[in-house]
């Protein structure tokens, strides 16, 4: 059995710079990996050449099918198109642990599709596919997942750039059990009549965490607000993250409602975890992750 985990990659800030013909908004965001993840375990088994099924568990398993529209085997259905030999693919089965809060903003979904490409793709011997295009046809935030690395996604998620170097940072997550919906978070921003923002300039390097936040608060999530109009819920997460010792910055990731707090050190986010931690309130710390296991 292989195993490996799909972290939640997280928005420092996100600025939405323009909109596509077909709808699409274009976007300039930041995007690192926290230590919370998803696990992936896949292993042979028998049937049909090529087959994969799938199994859903873990604390944010329920309600999740795993059915074909599921973006595990929607992974796996791309590889298995562009194999040169599907009859010699072995049938597998891949047991997801869902540990990350659904419709979150934490891209946990793009996540473990990413995850499942590089292991099935290992399992497979098919190290001559680009996975980079059958992640793009699979979500906007499944390519910055490939590499859990720190970058700059711009486009509609399909550019990639190298992210400043990063100084020691550890991460605290905050969800309130509030499921978000995407859609409405942009419709709320249209709404608002906000302009397009421009991309912000930044260092190749940040020397330490001051340098890093000062930065940082130069820049926004555009879907914070619109997000907090809908879902107050989550400035009282915003503000419980602000009033935690030795939290340097918090904002809401993607289009929430999971927010996050940046610590100089782990112990200050271990300790404030434990503090935010409710039985409503999802929280996890730890060190930002920097690549992928598999």
């Amino acid at each position: 059995m292989t195993r490996a985990r799909a972290h939640a990659k997280i928005n420092l800030f996100l600025h939405i710079t323009g909109r596509r013909p077909n709808g699409y908004h274009e976007l300039d965001s930041l995007a690192v990996f926290a230590d919370a993840a998803d696990e992936l375990a896949l292993e042979t088994k028998s049937g049909k050449p090529g087959d994969v099924t799938l199994s859903i568990e873990g604390p944010f398993g329920e309600g999740l099918r795993a059915e074909s529209d599921n973006l595990v085997l929607r992974a796996a259905a791309a590889l298995r198109e562009h194999a040169p030999a599907p009859a010699q693919l072995a049938p597998l089965h891949v047991t997801l642990t869902k540990n990350l809060p659904v419709a979150s903003g934490i891209g946990g979904g793009s996540a473990d599709a990413a995850c499942a490409l590089r292991l099935i793709a290992q399992a497979w011997a098919l190290p001559e596919i680009d996975l980079a295009p059958l992640a793009a046809r699979l979500g906007a935030d499944v390519p910055v997942c490939l590499a859990q690395e720190p970058a700059r996604m711009l486009g509609i998620g399909e550019i990639l750039k190298p992210a400043p170097s990063l100084p020691p940072v550890a991460m605290l997550l905050v969800n309130p059990g509030t499921a978000v919906p995407t859609p409405a978070i942009f419709k709320a921003w249209r709404e608002s009549g906000a302009d397009f923002r421009p991309s912000p300039d930044l260092p190749q390097c940040w020397d330490d965490f001051g340098a890093m936040i000062a930065d940082l608060r130069q820049t926004s999530n555009d879907l914070q607000g619109p997000a907090i109009s809908l879902y107050p819920v989550i400035g009282e997460v915003l503000n419980a993250l602000e009033a935690q010792p030795g939290c340097g910055f918090a904002r809401m990731s993607g289009s929430g409602a999971t927010c996050f707090g940046l610590f100089d050190n782990e112990a200050a986010a271990q300790d404030a975890a434990r503090v935010l931690s409710r039985s409503e309130w999802w929280a996890a710390a730890g060190p930002l992750h920097n690549s992928a296991s598999i």
